[in-house]
C-alpha cells in the first residue's frame, strides 16, 4: 500500500545543554519519512531551495524514500533555529526563515494520487486541503497541525478536520484548539469536529489514542540519554503510519500496535541531533525495542481481594 507524506523539508540549527548542530536535515516530511521507511517505503512531496544538500537526501533514498516529489526552487531553503531548556521540555525559537517554503504549493505527481495512506504534515490547512483535492480515495488520512495555524487559520483548520480520519497533535495544540485544559475532554471536542480518532502526543509522558468509546495509552520509552527532541512528534507519526501501511490495516488492534511503533520511532529520534538518531537503527533494533513495550505495559490482574 502506498504511503505518502506532504510537509516541510528544512534545515535546523539546534542548541541544547548537551550539544548543538547547524543546518541539520529537518522538517516534518524528513523526520516522518526517515522513521516510516524502516517499516514501509515512503513518497515525499515538499520543496527545497537551491542551497539544500540534496546529496543527503540521496543518501537517505536507499532506505526506501522516494524524493522525486520534492520540488527544487530558486532561493533559500526553509531554515529553523531553536534553543532548548535544560530539561528539554521547552524551547525558544531563535529564527525562522521560510525561504522557498513560503510559496510552497504542493502538487502531487499523477501516479501518486491514488496513495492509500496519507500524512499531511503541519503546513497551512488550506494547502492540506488542496492536497486532498488532488487525491482519489485514500484508505486513511492523518493530519498534523501547530499552534500557529490554530491561532491564525482556525476556520480553515476546522474545515479540514471534517475531511480527515485522524488528527495527530501534541497536548498543547489539543488544548489550544479545543479551549479545554483537560486533555480527554479536548480529544472528545476534536472528535465532534469530524475526525474518527485523535492521537495526542504528550512527550516524555507518552501518547493517547482517543476514540468515541475508548482510549488507549502508550507510555514513552524510558531513556537514560536524550539529546534533541526536535522532530520526535513527526517520527512518532512516521512509525504510526509506517506500521499501518505495512499491515495494510486500520483495525483496532493494528491502530494500537501502530501507537507502539510510533512511540518506538519517537524514542530513536531523540537519541541524536536531527535525524542522526536513526543512523544505526535497522528493522531488528526497531522490533527489539517494540517488544520491550510488552514489559512496560503488561500486567496480570490479580484475583479480587476477599
Amino acid at each position: 500500500m502506498t504511503l505518502l507524506v506532504v510537509g516541510s523539508v528544512a534545515l535546523d540549527s539546534i542548541f541544547t545543554p548537551f550539544g548543538e548542530t547547524a543546518d541539520a536535515l529537518g522538517g516534518s516530511a524528513v523526520f516522518f519519512s526517515v522513521a516510516a521507511s524502516l517499516l514501509h517505503p515512503v513518497r515525499v512531496v515538499g520543496v527545497v531551495g537551491n542551497d539544500y544538500p540534496t546529496h543527503e537526501l540521496d543518501r537517505l533514498a536507499a532506505r526506501g524514500i522516494d524524493w522525486s516529489g520534492v520540488e527544487r526552487a530558486d532561493g533559500e531553503s526553509f531554515r529553523w533555529k531553536g534553543k532548548y531548556s535544560y530539561d528539554l521540555q521547552s524551547r525558544e525559537t531563535l529564527e525562522t526563515r521560510l525561504g522557498v517554503f513560503a510559496n510552497f504549493d504542493p502538487k502531487l505527481p499523477a501516479e501518486w494520487r491514488d496513495a492509500k495512506f496519507v500524512f499531511l504534515g503541519n503546513i497551512d490547512p488550506i494547502l492540506q486541503s488542496r492536497v486532498l483535492d488532488q487525491m482519489a480515495r485514500p484508505s486513511l488520512i492523518v493530519c498534523d497541525t501547530m499552534n500557529y495555524w490554530i491561532q491564525s487559520k482556525k476556520a480553515d483548520l476546522l474545515a479540514l478536520l471534517a475531511r480527515v480520519d485522524i488528527l495527530l497533535v501534541n497536548d498543547s495544540e489539543a488544548r489550544e484548539l479545543s479551549g479545554d485544559w483537560n486533555i480527554h475532554r479536548a480529544g472528545k471536542w476534536i472528535l465532534a469536529r469530524g475526525p474518527k480518532k485523535v492521537v495526542i502526543k504528550q512527550g516524555e509522558y507518552g501518547a493517547l489514542l482517543i476514540e468515541p468509546e475508548r482510549t488507549f495509552y502508550v507510555p514513552a520509552y524510558p531513556l537514560e540519554e536524550v539529546f534533541d527532541p526536535t522532530g520526535a512528534g513527526d517520527a512518532f507519526a512516521g512509525g504510526f503510519m509506517g506500521y499501518l501501511a505495512r499491515a495494510d490495516s486500520i483495525a483496532p488492534g493494528a491502530l494500537r500496535r501502530a501507537m507502539i511503533y510510533g512511540a518506538t520511532m519517537g524514542s530513536f529520534a531523540v537519541q541524536g541531533f536531527g535525524v542522526r538518531g536513526f543512523d544505526r537503527v535497522d528493522t531488528g533494533s526497531v522490533e527489539r525495542r517494540v517488544k520491550t513495550f510488552a514489559d512496560l505495559t503488561n500486567v496480570e490482574i490479580a484475583e479480587p481481594l476477599p
